[in-house]
């Protein structure tokens, strides 16, 4: 599974910041193992130190970072908690419990709670805690700021240098992100989370060979973890390879029954495999034996998209609305108004414009009348114009739908958000088609995000529209056969890209 942190909010789905898992002892040498046991001595002189009046509660830390780093978030947390128990003023725990937070909610308040105590922290940790306050609050370019700051102060930590190749990750800037991924690796050859995030980088250029050579290498490393198997496992079902990729996740599920991850890698082998039935009834049974909130949301939302794909979209929707009912009895503002984006993005999808508009609304709605930054308010009024222009161009409104484009694509320069600024060429993208504009969309979309299924199939779309069939369906069966982990756009264009192609 590759580490993302994203905060669970429609709105602030730009920020990704990719494994922000830093913080390391500067104060003893020695290196870290490579097995799931924490080393309380630290590894490398001149590290980010972690500041703790309690040997306890930094002991417990750091097994919890050993458990995080492997993808083992709801252990992980357990631990967080206890070291934050020991020491109340203990930023990094509460960085840790932001990070690995189940619900937005929790997470908003983790976060809170480090930024209030990151001027009684080293420096390393103030900027690890402003780079992650700057993601939650959609201000991605100051994240990337405080990430170099870090790197720069301190070169021969390698968690600083994987937490930077994470930030130029969900930039889709990959060669940054490996040439980060392989500085970590040369600092501290047993630190085994960069092999599985350089495995994803090679993967994102299609440097298969590459992936397969790292996740095998973050497997030597640690064969006693769930995580390694369940990246190889992703990797092979990139490369359509079905059954040996359900056979890599089962192993990871022999490790440790409770690694979600995989439950929702072999349900989505399923769906590709066309067996949508089989591949809803195991998210139901995840959900059943959910441990926690944000597993049973992963059940929920991966059900959704499973029921998309199989062109159910009532159903899908009543799934989006059981996550919304969870979030409710929390008051987590946060992720309903997410919850609402999503049923509204499947809505337009299908066709249902004008409940879709009434979703978007509603998304809006819940965080203007939340205690959520300014930041993340105004990030969620420029999403809304992109959500106004989509329901505008869905109904043939061409001049609203420009007119709101425009806004959208202003708000995410002068923020200097490379997420939506992608969004905002996908966007003008399908403007353009719409109106046989071919050359002005290609332009656009190849500005777009190229990891999405979706972008893929609108260039195909341009393609056939300037009359080259076999660039169009060259790039149909790229997108039909993306085989990613759920995701809604995937689902949206897979059934019509198959046909393309």
């Amino acid at each position: 599974m590759l580490r993302r942190f994203t905060p669970p909010i429609a709105g602030l789905a730009s920020v990704a910041i990719f494994a922000l898992l830093v913080g390391c002892d500067a104060g003893k040498s020695g290196t870290e193992t490579a097995s799931a046991t924490a080393d309380t001595r630290g590894r490398t002189k001149g590290a980010v130190p972690i500041t703790s009046g309690s040997a306890e509660a930094r002991r417990l830390y750091l097994e919890g970072r050993t458990l995080s780093e492997q993808l083992r978030a709801h252990d992980g947390r357990q631990l967080y908690q206890q070291a934050a128990a020991k020491d109340s003023t203990f930023a990094l725990a509460h960085y840790q419990l932001a990070i690995n937070a189940a619900t937005a909610k929790d997470f908003f308040e983790h976060l809170k709670r480090a930024v209030a105590l990151a001027d009684s922290a080293s420096e390393g940790e103030r900027l690890m805690i402003l780079a992650l306050e700057a993601g939650g609050n959609a201000k991605p370019a100051k994240a990337l700021e405080y990430q170099e700051q870090l790197v720069a102060k301190y070169p021969a930590d390698e968690r600083a240098h994987f937490a930077l190749g994470g930030a130029y990750f969900g930039r889709q800037e990959y060669d940054k992100a490996i040439a980060e991924y392989r500085k970590a690796t040369e600092i501290n050859p047993q630190f085994s989370p960069a092999y599985n995030l350089l495995g994803y980088a090679y993967r994102a250029v299609d440097r298969f060979g590459d992936a397969e050579i790292a996740f095998k290498k973050y497997i030597e490393l640690v064969p006693g973890d769930p995580n390694p198997y369940d990246s190889y496992a992703e990797l092979l079902m990139k490369t359509g390879r079905f059954d040996e990729s359900v056979a890599q996740y089962q192993k990871a599920l022999s490790v440790d029954s409770h690694f979600t991850a995989s439950r929702v890698g072999i349900a989505t082998n399923r769906m590709l495999q066309g067996r949508h039935d089989e591949a809803a009834g195991l998210m139901d049974r995840l959900f059943k034996a959910a441990r926690d909130d944000g597993e049973r949301r992963n059940a929920l939302f991966t059900k959704a998209v499973i029921l998309v794909d199989a062109g159910r979209t009532d159903a899908a929707v009543k799934e989006i609305e059981k996550e919304y009912a969870l979030d409710a009895a929390l008051g987590d503002s946060a992720n309903m108004s997410g919850d609402a984006q999503l049923i509204g993005d499947i809505l337009l999808d299908a066709g249902r414009a004008a409940e879709a508009a009434q979703r978007y609304a509603k998304a809006l709605e819940l965080v203007e009348r939340s205690s959520l930054s300014e930041d993340v308010k105004q990030d969620t009024r420029l999403a809304d114009h992109r959500n106004l222009a989509r329901v505008a161009l869905a109904k043939g409104d061409l001049a609203t739908a420009k007119g709101e484009a425009k806004s959208y694509t202003d708000g995410a320069a002068s923020r200097q958000n490379s997420f939506r600024t992608r969004q905002a060429h996908g966007l003008a993208g399908t403007i353009a088609l719409r109106e046989k504009h071919y050359d002005q969309a290609l332009a656009h979309l190849g500005q777009a995000n190229q990891q999405d299924p979706q972008v893929l199939y609108w260039t195909a779309l341009a393609w056939k529209g300037k009359g080259d069939a076999a660039k169009a369906k060259e790039l149909a069966a790229r997108a039909a056969n993306a085989n990613i982990l759920p995701l809604a756009t995937y689902a949206f264009i897979r059934a019509e890209a198959k046909k393309m192609s």
